[in-house]
C-alpha cells in the first residue's frame, strides 16, 4: 500500500512539472516581439544615416515603446553572433553588403512604409582640385567598381581574422586583371601622399583597403587612412583636408551630407552597385514586416 502511494505521488509530481514547463514554454511563445527583446533595436554608430532612418521608421510605424540601442557596427554584430548562437530573438540595423548575411541565415523585415527608401548605391567622392594635384589617383578612383560578391570576399576574410590589409591584399592579387583594367596606361606617382577617408562599416574597411592597396602597389601614392564618422569624412572632402572616399551611400544614406557640403566635392559616380538598409533578424524569427513589431 505504501509502495503504490508512494508511486502516486511521484506520478503525480511528474505530471505537475511537465504542466508547468509546457505552461513556461507557452507563456515564452506567447510573449509579444518586443517583450523577447526588451523592446530594443541593436544599432550602430549613432552618426550613421542608418541610425537616422531607423529613428525615422520608429515614427513611421509608431513604436513609441521602442527604443534604438547606439553602438558600433563590431557591438551589433557582437550581439547578434551571442543572440544566434543561443538561438534567441534579436533586431538588428543591417545593410547589404554586409558578411554576417553569409555566416548568418538572416532576413531583412519588409518595409510597406518605405521609411529606408530604396536601394542605394556606394559612390566614390573627391575633394575639388584632385584631377589637378593627382591626376593618376582621380583616374584609378574614377575607374573602381565592383560587386557586392567581390566586396563579400574581403569582409569575409576580415571577420575570418585577417588583418584588412592583408585581405585586401589578397584580393588585388587574385582578381589582376580587374585592377590592372583601373590603372592602365596611368603615369607613376611616387611619394605623393593622399589621404582616404572612411567610416568603420565592414564594407568601407573592405573597400577602402582595396583602394590604398592599388594606389600604393601600383601608382606609388603614399595613402593614409582616416577612420572618422559620416559627418567629417564628408566635411574632410569638402574643407580639402581628406582627398577622398569611396564610402558615400547615395541618395539616401547620406543625403544630408550631401545637401549640406553641395558644390564643395566632385562625386565620380557609383563603384558598387545593389546595397539595401533595413532592420534585420534571424530567419528563425516568425516576424515578416517591421508592422509586425507594433
Amino acid at each position: 500500500m505504501r509502495k503504490h502511494t508512494i508511486k502516486t505521488l511521484m506520478a503525480v509530481s511528474l505530471i505537475s512539472v511537465s504542466v508547468l514547463a509546457g505552461c513556461s514554454k507557452e507563456a515564452a511563445s506567447d510573449a509579444s516581439v518586443g517583450d523577447q527583446v526588451k523592446h530594443e533595436i541593436i544599432g550602430i554608430d549613432p552618426g550613421a544615416g542608418l541610425m537616422k532612418q531607423t529613428a525615422q521608421a520608429l515614427k513611421d510605424y509608431d513604436l513609441k515603446d521602442w527604443k534604438l540601442v547606439e553602438g558600433s557596427s563590431a557591438a551589433m554584430t557582437a550581439a547578434l553572433d551571442k543572440a544566434y548562437k543561443a538561438k534567441k530573438p534579436i533586431i538588428v540595423t543591417g545593410w547589404t553588403p554586409h558578411w554576417m548575411f553569409a555566416k548568418y541565415d538572416l532576413k531583412y523585415l519588409s518595409d510597406p512604409k518605405g521609411s529606408y527608401g530604396q536601394d542605394e548605391q556606394i559612390h566614390t567622392v573627391v575633394r575639388t582640385g584632385l584631377s589637378k594635384d593627382a591626376p593618376s589617383a582621380y583616374a584609378m578612383l574614377d575607374r573602381f567598381e565592383w560587386t557586392p560578391e567581390e566586396m563579400a570576399v574581403v569582409m569575409s576574410a576580415v571577420a575570418d581574422g585577417k588583418k584588412p590589409e592583408e585581405a585586401a591584399a589578397a584580393w588585388v592579387k587574385e582578381n589582376a586583371a580587374k585592377v590592372d583594367a583601373w590603372v592602365k596606361d596611368l603615369a607613376q606617382d611616387k611619394g605623393k601622399k593622399l589621404k582616404l577617408a572612411y567610416v568603420a562599416w565592414d564594407s568601407e574597411i573592405a573597400s577602402t583597403n582595396v583602394v590604398k592597396t592599388v594606389l600604393e602597389q601600383k601608382l606609388g601614392y603614399t595613402v593614409e587612412m582616416l577612420q572618422v564618422e559620416a559627418g567629417p569624412m564628408w566635411a574632410g572632402i569638402a574643407d580639402g583636408s581628406a582627398d577622398a572616399m569611396v564610402a558615400a551611400w547615395l541618395p539616401t544614406t547620406h543625403q544630408d551630407y550631401l545637401e549640406k557640403y553641395k558644390g564643395k566635392f566632385e562625386d565620380l559616380g557609383p563603384n558598387l552597385n545593389g546595397t539595401k538598409l533595413g532592420l534585420v533578424v534571424p530567419s528563425y524569427m516568425t516576424i515578416a514586416s517591421i508592422e509586425d513589431l507594433k
